[in-house]
């Protein structure tokens, strides 16, 4: 399994939400090209950036901050938030962003999605469906950075994408998102079952690497987070596993004594 770093832009500034809520906001004082360094440094290969403002208002608002990360090429980037038009997504890979995450477009205009995974490619969008549990267990959809119910499940907003191809998704328990309470593991369980041919990248809640090892022994493609990294709750050691480009202790070992 795969970990991919986030970081969450509010206003230029890297900030983390408790389950979703903007007035539960926390700002970080890290730069985001120094959490990119930083990350870089721990082996990950991906950055998953999202652009909150984008998220609730439905306009890129980060845009600069979003593409000065890209054009570094330390990582590759995959960014959310904002991401409802064509023409937009069309600039920030112009600009070297290299997967886009695409999440209230998808439930609310899935024919003209399904056309920009045709458009782009399965590899290079990535569908973001943001749930809360109702009151049967089923995971149901929210939009607009997480601050409208929709009613639909996530099962059914994936049907419209299945023909054309869809490769990957993100799925946040918005319950658990920020909150350091462990992982969904019957939800992404549930994901697995159902949708085998997908890649799954499961958000919200990871602590620790127990967590991350959780995720991977049930198969999920990639986990992504933010909280505990930025906190620095899991050693680079920990995170070895996880990251491809890390450094084992060996070679780590033999560069201190060259």
């Amino acid at each position: 399994m795969l970990l991919i770093p986030a970081i969450d832009l509010r206003n230029g500034r890297c900030v983390r939400l408790f389950k979703g809520d903007f007035n539960a906001e926390t700002r970080y004082e890290y730069e985001p090209m120094e959490l990119l360094d930083r990350y870089r440094g721990y082996g990950a290969t991906w950055l998953h950036v999202v652009d909150l403002d984008g998220a609730k208002d439905g306009v890129l608002a980060n845009r600069a901050t979003i593409l000065a990360l890209a054009a570094r090429k330390a990582l590759r980037i995959q960014v959310g938030g904002g991401m409802r038009s064509a023409e937009v997504i069309e600039d920030v890979l112009a600009h070297g962003v290299d997967r886009v995450v695409i999440g209230s477009a998808a439930v609310e205009r899935p024919a003209e999605v399904a056309g920009w995974l045709r458009r782009f490619g399965p590899d290079r969008v990535c569908l973001a469906l943001d749930v809360m549990m109702d009151t049967d267990g089923e995971p149901k959809v929210r939009t607009r950075g997480w601050t409208e119910g929709t009613g639909v499940t996530l099962w059914s907003a994936l049907e419209p994408f299945l023909a054309d191809g869809l490769k990957h998704v993100l799925c946040t328990d918005i319950d658990r998102d920020g909150a350091l309470s462990g992982p969904n593991l019957g939800l992404y369980r549930r994901t697995l079952e159902r949708f085998p041919q997908i890649s799954w990248q499961a958000s919200g809640g990871v602590r620790d690497a127990a967590d991350l090892a959780a995720l991977d022994g049930i198969g999920m493609a990639a986990a992504v987070s933010g909280k505990a990294l930025l906190e620095q709750r899991i050693t680079s050691e920990e995170l070895r596993p996880f990251l491809p480009n890390a450094s084992s202790p060996a070679s780590t070992s033999a560069t201190a004594r060259s």
